[in-house]
């Protein structure tokens, strides 16, 4: 978009709201906006980084979890598997807040609340404390999910649609990158013969640190404030359960498996602890830093056709962990998990890229243009993904209840990779059949009858 006309004035920043924001004018976004878009998504990445470790810290937590503790492997997956759940669940209340209480401020808030989770880890975690009592305590670091969907609301409002996949890649890859790295840490410490408590009393002053940043450096937007109504014409629109339906075969499947990858080592190959804790960071950390990577192709080529490839790829990945999983190659099955997980991280980013397009191209198709169509395609985007986030975050769920299951009635994970590839094959066809057959040939249609441009939604 080329701007017209000269730059809006500088943002007013009483108690620390910007009143006026129009990333879309190039004038305003290369002289006001763009510093302030990176200086909050640089402290916004920070305390959902922080939030992803704290809500994943039970998968590494169940790894110092030996016979003394007197959990079976079914016990470890249903922990993990409601862990995930409530996570998932506070996503949607996340999704409002930042528009009733501004995205500063609620990552202020949303930060402070990891030190719940933390500290009742920190308090129970011995042997001897009964699995009703993990399970409780566990439920609380589900609030760290929560801060992923705040945080990808808040950072969608700040950058123009031609930098939205780069951005939110970059904004949920550096979040997601907290997985792995509470799973390093935990290697360091497993592996110094430190207990638990030690991993716990690391993070408790850095998620301080986090508020305190967040106090500090970011701003809340005024005109993604007090719109909650949004959701509810989120909600209404058939897109937002299609990319949610998607968004769990990446996302659900990522979050999934960075819960069970340890376990399954351990339960299938017969790793011990240290052993599975060299390799299960390794598929998250590869995940997260290619989600930015995602995200930028889709902006370069269309992130349906991205997402497209990207389930072919897990699909064929997917069918190599069941041949290796039946041969009981370890090798085989840990390069192949580390490869799906790579191919989850770019079709999270893919993904997440296509809600704005989405919803701008159908701003387009009703008439609206410039910063109309732009302000449209920021209100429904924006409360879409946390709707589509918390969806997603369910697939995690499954992932770990199929696991446990297939451990149950079969004694390993095969028969919860077949139910997965057949997921993953039925996210081809709907990507195929709704946003690069139909509903592409009715954009170019719409487009060659107005006689002007019109944006498909396989560009997306």
């Amino acid at each position: 978009m080329t701007a017209t006309g000269t730059a809006p004035a500088p943002p007013s920043r009483g108690g620390r709201w910007i009143r006026q924001w129009d990333p879309e004018n190039e004038t305003f976004w290369k002289e006001t906006g763009e510093k302030i878009a990176r200086r909050n998504l640089l402290f916004s990445v920070l305390s959902e980084h922080i939030g992803f470790s704290v809500w994943t810290m039970w998968s590494v937590l169940v790894l110092f979890m030996g016979p003394e503790y007197g959990l079976t492997p079914a016990d470890k997956f249903m922990l993990t598997s409601m862990v995930t759940l409530v996570g998932a669940v506070v996503r949607v209340p996340y999704t409002f807040a930042v528009a009733i209480f501004g995205g500063r401020n609620w990552t202020i808030v949303s930060a402070s609340l990891l030190l719940v989770p933390s500290v009742a880890a920190f308090l129970v975690m011995e042997p001897g404390t009964s699995f009703s009592t993990f399970l409780l305590v566990g439920l609380l670091a589900g609030v760290g999910g929560g801060n992923f969907a705040s945080s990808m609301t808040n950072i969608n409002a700040f950058f123009p649609l031609k930098k939205k996949g780069w951005a939110l890649g970059l904004n949920a890859g550096g979040g997601n990158i907290g997985v792995p790295v509470i799973q390093l840490a935990a290697l360091a410490i497993i592996g110094a013969s430190g207990g638990p408590r030690v991993l716990l009393g690391i993070y408790i002053p850095l998620i301080v640190v986090a508020a305190v940043l967040a106090a500090l450096f970011m701003d809340n937007l005024e005109n993604v404030k007090n719109d909650t109504g949004a959701a509810k014409d989120a909600a209404r629109d058939g897109h937002t359960w299609i990319m949610s339906f998607l968004y769990i075969g990446t996302f659900g499947s990522f979050i999934g498996y960075s819960f069970a990858f340890g376990q399954v080592l351990t339960n299938q190959f017969g790793r011990t602890p240290l052993q599975a804790a060299y390799v299960t960071f390794i598929g998250p950390l590869l995940g997260s830093l290619i989600r930015p990577l995602g995200g930028w192709l889709a902006d370069r080529w269309g992130g349906a056709r991205i997402t497209l490839y990207t389930y072919v790829a897990m699909g064929a990945a997917t069918a190599v962990l069941i041949a290796a999983s039946m041969q009981k190659s370890l090798v085989l099955f840990t390069v192949a998990f580390v490869v799906l997980f790579v191919l989850t991280g770019l079709g999270n980013g893919s993904t997440f890229k296509m809600i704005p397009g989405i919803f701008q191209a159908k701003a387009q198709a009703q008439g609206l243009t410039g910063e109309a169509a732009a302000a449209y395609g920021r209100r429904l985007s924006g409360a879409s993904m946390g709707l589509i986030g918390a969806v997603g975050a369910l697939g995690g769920v499954g992932i770990n209840l199929a696991f446990r299951q297939s451990f149950l009635s079969y004694g390993s994970g095969t028969g919860a990779f077949v139910a997965f590839l057949a997921y993953y094959a039925v996210c081809f066809a709907v990507t195929w059949a709704v946003y690069l057959r139909r509903s592409a040939a009715r954009s170019r249609a719409t487009a060659a009858a107005e006689a002007k441009p019109q944006l498909s939604y396989a560009e997306v």
